[in-house]
């Protein structure tokens, strides 16, 4: 295994893992519909057919209504979590 890279500030590196290659591009498009993403490659998850997907998700492009959910968020403590 390689050492993970750290997505740059404002990105978020997403994994999917699911019993299906559909069950894993809904996930996805519904994602999509939210943030600016860069795919990466879908691969097997396991011997009985699962899939594995990457994608990236640019946090700082977010549609509406993530965008003011990012921003309450943000503003609701340093790690993003509420207090």
């Amino acid at each position: 295994m390689r050492p993970q890279e750290t997505p740059p500030d404002g990105h978020a590196d997403i994994r999917i893992v699911a019993a299906s290659p559909e069950v894993a591009r809904r996930v996805t498009e519904v994602l999509r519909r939210c943030f600016a993403t860069r795919e990466k490659p879908s691969y097997p998850a396991d011997a009985e057919g699962g899939t594995r997907l990457q994608l990236t998700v640019d946090t700082t492009s977010a549609a509406e209504p993530v965008r003011s959910w990012l921003e309450t968020s943000r503003s609701s403590g340093k790690d993003g979590r509420r207090k």
